[in-house]
């Protein structure tokens, strides 16, 4: 790739060599299994975020999954905030209900110690069951469950990559469309470039006639070359040519492109105000500022790029 100045940066990343879309941050899914355990609802929302950020919401028969279903989110998701919600209802009669015998022990020894101090007479059965931990709730599934779990956490993840995909596409879409945009208008400068440069020396050599005293030409020549040069944006749209080029490259590679899309609208923005800045022309003032509008547009678009 050409280099287009010491402000432009080539990203090195391999380009598919089928066209493949980038992926939204912005995405849903929701996943459904039932089996002799009962019945499991995984739900995955995911919304803009600079780096990937996680939370779970699991049932107490699967909270040992939520480091292993970390890291397979982590395996497929590169950035976004993700809340992942899975509810558990088990079936009915798949579970029973039996006393812990060492909290039981626990407890009756303490009740032992307070009765030696203060007699408080029989002790009711149920008061001592609704003590915490002393029943539990054994629900049949075990390593079925779990497994089940793993395998609707990995489909409703595959779910939310496609609707991600899908939300991309429109995003590459909307991308493309500004930056036919923004190259129209880097062409309708290219194209002012030779009158405005001519007007610029007509207008010089015209004050110089209106002054009096005598002026060497060959002084004058390099005085208009050094403003011409100064007044110079031959480079900047060389520049802007480059970095719109490089958006459609990294929109088309198989790479996240968020944060590199983010670096491009930075410095597509830097050349466009240098652009207004030098600019002497109305015409080219206004085209530069149309300039960062769009591409204005294009960084918030680029906000929910993975």
């Amino acid at each position: 790739m050409l280099s287009f100045g010491v402000r432009f940066i080539a990203f090195q990343g391999a380009v598919g060599v089928a066209f493949t879309m980038i992926a939204s941050m912005t995405g849903f899914a929701r996943r459904e299994a039932s089996g002799p355990w009962g019945t499991l609802v995984c739900e995955l929302r995911s919304v803009n975020h600079r780096f990937l950020e996680a939370g779970f919401r699991l049932p107490e028969e699967l909270r040992s999954l939520e480091g292993e279903l970390r890291q397979r989110l982590a395996r497929d998701i590169r950035r976004g905030k993700v809340d992942c919600t899975i509810t558990y209802r088990a079936a009915q009669g798949a579970g029973s209900l039996e006393v812990d015998p060492q909290v039981l022990e626990r407890l009756t020894a303490r009740l032992d110690d307070l009765e030696r101090v203060i007699p408080v007479g029989s002790v009711n059965l149920l008061e001592v069951l609704r003590w915490p931990g002393v029943l539990k709730d054994v629900t049949a599934g075990g390593e079925e469950l779990l497994g089940a779990a793993r395998a609707l956490f990995d489909g409703a993840t595959e779910e939310l990559k496609a609707a991600r995909a899908r939300e991309g596409q429109k995003l590459r879409e909307v991308l493309e469309q500004r930056c036919g945009g923004l190259e129209a208008l880097v062409k309708q400068v290219q194209a002012r470039l030779p009158e405005i440069q001519a007007r610029l020396t007509n207008r010089m050599r015209e004050r110089v006639k209106e002054l009096a005293s005598a002026v060497d030409q060959e002084r004058l020549e390099q005085e208009i070359a050094l403003l011409l040069q100064r007044l110079d944006v031959d480079e900047e749209i060389e520049r802007l040519t480059g970095h719109i080029s490089e958006v459609r490259r990294v929109v088309a590679a198989e790479e996240p492109a968020g944060r590199r899309l983010d670096f491009l609208m930075q410095e597509l923005n830097r050349e466009a105000n240098t652009l207004s800045s030098k600019s002497q022309d109305l015409e080219t003032t206004r085209t530069a500022v149309d300039m960062k509008v769009t591409i204005e547009q294009m960084r918030e678009q680029v906000q929910n790029a993975e």
